[in-house]
C-alpha cells in the first residue's frame, strides 16, 4: 500500500508545486517570506482572507468557522481570551463584564456586572438586558440555533429550546423559567444546572453574544446587510459585498477603542487555498491561513521568518452517515477507519507538524490531576492494520446481506487541502479494500446544511474547540447535539456526559469522559485522522495577532510597525 501510494503522492506533490509556483527551489521560497508588506500600512487596514461566504453573522445562528471569525471581530461577550505575556497561552478576563464576577459557594450562581457606559456600534446603551435577550432567542425554538444546545448549561435552557409546545402562553412560561435574569441595567445573573469549570470561559463564546434587542425587534433580518448590521465588538461591519469581500472598520463605542490600533480589516473571500497564497505572496493579504500543504512543508523546513505553527485545539475527522447502509454496520465503519495511513497524510499533503488521531478528543487540555494531557491518558482507541480492516469489512457486509461495498461519496468543502486528503483517502480504500469511492466537493454552508439533514455518505469534519475543555469535544455527539450530523445516537454515552456536566469534581468529571470516548470509539460513528495545528503567514510589518488553541487568529491587536520602529525596538 505504502510504495504504491506514494507514487501518487509524489506526483501530486509535484503537480501542485508547480501549480502554485512554490516549486523554485529555496530562493523563490525564501524571497516570498520575506517579502514586504504590499503598503497596506499606509491606510492602516489589514487585508485577510475568510474563505467562503458566512451563513450567518448573527450571534444565534453562526455555527462555522466561516462564520465565526469574522463575527468574533464584531462582538464580544461577558468575557474575553486575552494574550498572557509572550507564551501564546492565554487567560480569561472580563469584557463586557468588570472583572471579579461573583459566583456562589455552590458554584451554580454567576452574578456579572456591566461596565459602565457600554454603547452598541449604533450609539444606542448596551445593558444586561441584551445579554437576556440574546441568550433567550437564541434558545427560542422558534430560531432554530443550531449552537443552542452550548446554552443547555443554565436552568431551564433544555426545556426551553426542545419545547415542541404552540401555546403562546406556555412557551413564554417555559422561557421566562430560563435562568438568566437582568436584575437592573448592569447586573446579569445566571443560575446554571450544575457546577461548570469552564462557565466564565464558555460566556466568551458567540453564542453568548449580546443581541441589541431594539434592533432585533424592529428589523429581524438586521445582520444580513451592512447597512443595518449593528454589534458591540472592536469592529462594525460597513461593506458586505455578499461572497465576495466585507469591509469592517475601528468601532469608536467600542469598550477598549484604544487598544484597537488598526483603522479596519477587509476580508476577501477566495476559497482556493493556493489562490489565497498568491494573493499573500504577491502583497494583497497581510495574513494567509490556512496555508497549502506544500506552502507549509517548504515554509516550515526554511524556517521562514513569516512563517508560524502554533497549537489548534482541534480535531480533523470524517464522518459517517450511520442511517445509510452499509454505514449502518460497525464493522464497516471500523474498516474503513482501520484502512488509511495517517502518516502519510500528515507528513507528506498536510506536513504542518499535525499529529495522526486515533481517538476523539485532540491534544491540549488537562486530565484531572491537572499535569498530564487528556489524551495522553486515554491513549489510542484502535490502530492502522489493513488485514483486519479487510476481514472486517466482508464481516459487515455479510451480516447487511451484501456481497460487495457499494460504490460511496466522500463529500468535502471546496479546499484544497480537504481535496487532496480526500483523493489520497478514496485511493488508500481503493487499494486496501477494492472499494469504489468517489469524491464530492460542495460550498462549505452547502456540506453543512447537507450534514444536518444527513444527506451524505461520508463527509470531512473539523472540530475546533469552543472552550478548552474536553467536553467541547464530546458533547458534540449527544442525542440532543445539533452538531452530532451523524445519525449515531448512545443511551450510555449521553450518561456518561450528562454525569461530566453534573460533577465538579476533576477526578469524576474526567472519568465520565474517557468512558463516554470509550463509548463512542468501539462504535466509530466517526473517523478520526488527525490533530491539528495552526500554520499561518504574518507579513513581517505585522504584530500583536493573537492566536488561542481554539480560534483562528485573532485580529483586533494587530498594528502595522514601520521599519524604524522595528530597527528602535530591536535596540531596546
Amino acid at each position: 500500500m505504502k510504495r504504491g501510494f506514494s507514487i501518487i503522492v509524489s506526483f501530486v506533490l509535484l503537480l501542485t508545486l508547480a501549480l502554485t509556483g512554490c516549486g523554485g527551489g529555496t530562493k523563490e521560497t525564501g524571497e516570498s517570506g520575506n517579502q514586504k508588506s504590499s503598503g497596506n500600512s499606509g491606510n492602516n487596514i489589514l487585508h485577510v482572507n475568510n474563505s467562503s461566504e458566512p451563513g450567518s453573522l448573527h450571534p444565534a445562528k453562526s455555527q462555522g468557522t466561516h462564520d465565526s471569525w469574522p463575527l468574533r471581530h464584531l462582538f464580544v461577550g461577558l468575557t474575553m481570551k486575552e494574550p498572557k505575556g509572550n507564551t501564546g497561552d492565554f487567560e480569561i478576563k472580563g469584557a463586557m463584564a468588570k472583572d471579579g464576577w461573583k459566583i456562589s459557594p455552590d458554584k451554580k450562581t454567576y452574578t456579572f456586572e456591566l461596565r459602565d457606559g457600554l454603547k452598541w456600534s449604533n450609539g444606542d446603551p448596551l445593558t444586561a438586558h441584551d445579554f437576556e435577550y440574546a441568550w433567550k432567542y437564541a434558545l427560542n425554538p422558534a430560531t432554530a440555533s443550531e449552537y443552542a444546545y452550548q446554552l443547555y448549561y443554565i436552568q431551564g435552557a433544555e426545556q426551553y429550546n426542545s419545547s415542541k409546545e404552540k401555546d403562546p402562553a406556555k412557551l413564554k412560561a417555559l422561557e421566562d423559567k430560563v435562568a438568566v435574569k437582568a436584575k437592573d441595567d448592569k447586573t446579569l445573573e445566571v443560575k446554571l444546572v450544575n457546577p461548570t469549570p469552564y462557565f466564565d470561559e464558555l460566556v466568551s463564546f458567540y453564542t453568548y453574544f449580546p443581541v441589541n434587542k431594539k434592533v432585533q425587534e424592529q428589523n429581524p433580518n438586521w445582520a444580513n446587510e451592512a447597512k443595518t448590521f449593528v454589534s458591540n465588538g472592536p469592529f462594525k461591519l460597513t461593506e458586505w459585498k455578499h461572497k465576495d469581500s466585507m469591509k469592517m472598520v475601528k468601532n469608536e463605542n467600542y469598550f477598549e477603542k484604544d487598544r484597537i490600533k488598526l483603522a479596519g480589516i477587509d476580508w476577501t473571500m477566495v476559497e482556493s487555498e493556493n489562490t489565497a497564497w498568491q494573493m499573500y505572496r504577491s502583497g494583497q493579504l497581510d495574513l494567509s491561513y490556512p496555508l497549502p500543504g506544500d506552502v507549509v512543508g517548504q515554509l516550515k523546513a526554511q524556517n521562514a521568518p513569516d512563517f508560524k505553527i502554533v497549537p489548534e485545539y482541534a480535531t480533523y475527522f470524517y464522518r459517517f452517515n450511520t442511517q445509510k447502509k452499509p454505514f449502518t454496520n460497525v464493522k464497516v465503519r471500523k474498516a474503513l477507519t482501520m484502512a488509511i495511513d495517517r502518516k502519510t497524510i500528515t507528513e507528506s499533503i498536510a506536513q504542518g507538524g499535525q499529529k495522526p488521531a486515533f481517538a476523539l478528543v485532540a491534544e491540549g487540555s488537562k486530565d484531572a490531576n491537572g499535569k498530564d494531557d487528556f489524551r495522553q491518558v486515554g491513549g489510542d482507541y484502535f490502530k492502522e492494520d489493513v488485514t483486519e480492516a479487510k476481514k472486517l469489512l466482508a464481516e459487515g457486509l455479510k451480516e447487511e446481506g451484501m456481497d460487495k461495498m457499494p460504490k460511496f461519496n466522500i463529500m468535502y468543502n471546496n479546499n484544497d487541502l480537504h481535496k487532496r486528503i480526500a483523493e489520497a483517502i478514496q485511493e488508500m480504500w481503493r487499494n486496501n479494500l477494492g472499494v469504489d469511492v468517489g469524491i464530492e466537493n460542495v460550498e462549505f454552508q452547502v456540506k453543512i446544511d447537507r450534514e444536518h439533514k444527513l444527506d451524505y455518505d461520508v463527509a470531512r469534519a473539523g472540530w475546533i474547540a469552543d472552550f478548552i475543555d474536553p467536553m467541547t469535544f464530546v458533547d458534540m455527539f449527544t442525542s440532543v447535539s445539533t452538531q452530532n450530523d451523524t445519525g449515531w445516537k448512545s443511551q450510555a454515552y449521553d450518561a456518561e456526559v450528562n454525569q461530566a456536566k453534573k460533577s465538579s469534581n476533576a477526578e469524576v468529571r474526567m472519568a465520565a469522559m474517557h468512558k463516554a470516548e470509550d463509548i463512542i470509539m468501539k462504535d466509530m460513528p466517526i473517523l478520526p485522522i488527525y490533530f491539528y495545528t495552526k500554520a499561518y503567514t504574518l507579513k513581517e510589518n505585522v504584530t500583536g495577532v493573537f492566536t488561542p488553541p481554539d480560534e483562528y487568529p485573532v485580529l483586533k491587536y494587530a498594528k502595522f510597525v514601520d521599519e524604524k520602529d522595528k530597527k528602535n525596538k530591536e535596540k531596546q
